[in-house]
């Protein structure tokens, strides 16, 4: 099998790059390293590119920007891949603000180039899309919750495993970056339900993991652990810092594709993330890391919440789950969060220069 990554230096892309490495299929990996230049040197790739190309065998790096259809063409013309996993986005609610336009073409455009290229020269190819829990804006705080010594919890029985697919996509405020990943996500199920391609759209939570290249405007668990032992200050944006996420580790999250890719439904939707199982507020999350790592975080609270931000989000995975019963998480909170801790340890230890003779 031949399998495209898009993204593919980064968290779910590489993970993915690996997984299908491993299993020996041929895996060709598109990212341009967007992140660097959307988030400075902190969230550089270019290591996880390294890592790549050092421990996989049938890996390829193209330096693709996917705004550029005429290369997405060419591309797909000459490779024809048989699953297409697409992971290349901006990410950020706060970095799009600045950026609505180069948002837009990556996150939306860009999407519809691989989807086009897909229907052109691949039509019986696996498009596996990676979109998020920002599609729902922030509708989902309007749901009724309480107030507890850690976090906000959802008030009603039924709210208690979390937001479902149902949830509205509009009337809502989503960011901009919440709205061109809105756009590609219903873009990407057309290309399902009208074209018939086999795309599976995957509205993500928090996903994390020890190959996530965190920085504070994205991928908060794996920034905070970054923060706990390099011994800097976290900031907390809103909400007491009693908002709630749940997250799924990059492997879980291949699981999750993999289950789709075996037998796809196309134009289906799918929210994915740790559920309530592993769910964590921000305070809970820096009082347990630094349990975990031994170091107390320091930290400091903005009364000013990030625009569209979610109060509490857990994702309720029961759709999922009644497709593809064989799936379930195989990581949970504290394995996650102390594999990031080693991880993180690890890369300070090699960054050191050697002691002195």
């Amino acid at each position: 099998m031949k399998v495209l990554v898009t993204g593919s230096n980064g968290l779910i892309g590489s993970e993915a790059v690996v997984h299908y490495d491993r299993e020996g299929h041929e895996v060709l990996g598109i990212d341009n390293n967007m992140r660097a230049e959307f988030f400075g040197p902190a969230g550089d790739t270019t290591w996880n590119l390294q890592r790549l190309r050092n421990t996989c065998r049938s890996f390829t790096h193209f330096p693709i920007d996917i705004r550029d259809r005429g290369a997405i063409d060419a591309f797909f013309k000459e490779h024809r891949p048989d699953l297409v996993i697409h992971c290349a986005a901006q990410p950020s609610h706060d970095k799009a603000r600045e950026i609505p336009i180069l948002d837009f073409e990556v996150n939306a455009l860009g999407t519809l180039h691989l989807l086009e290229a897909t229907r052109l020269y691949s039509p019986d190819a696996v498009f596996l899309h990676m979109s998020t829990n920002k599609v729902y804006g922030d509708a989902p705080n309007e749901l009724p919750l309480v107030e507890t010594d850690t976090r906000w919890e959802y008030a009603r029985e039924e709210d208690y495993d979390g937001i479902r697919e149902d949830m509205r996509l509009d009337r809502s405020t989503h960011s901009i970056m919440g709205a061109s990943k809105t756009a590609a996500d219903i873009m990407a199920q057309e290309y399902g339900r009208y074209y018939g391609l086999k795309v599976g759209v995957f509205r993500g939570g928090c996903l994390t993991g020890p190959a996530h290249s965190g920085v504070q405007l994205h991928g908060f668990l794996n920034y905070l652990v970054r923060v706990a032992l390099s011994g800097g200050r976290y900031t907390i944006f809103g909400y007491k810092g009693k908002q709630v996420r749940d997250n799924i580790h990059s492997a879980d999250v291949i699981g999750i594709f993999e289950a789709f890719r075996k037998a796809p439904r196309p134009g289906e939707v799918y929210n994915i993330g740790g559920c309530r199982q592993n769910s964590i507020s921000v305070l809970e999350a820096i009082n347990r890391i630094g349990e975990l790592s031994g170091r107390k975080i320091d930290w400091s609270l903005d009364d000013k919440n990030r625009v569209g931000d979610h109060i509490c989000y857990i994702s309720d995975m029961t759709r999922f789950r009644s497709h593809f019963p064989d799936w379930s998480l195989t990581r949970d909170m504290d394995s996650i969060l102390v594999e990031m801790i080693e991880e993180e340890q690890r890369r300070l230890t090699e960054s050191q220069p050697p002691a002195a003779k």
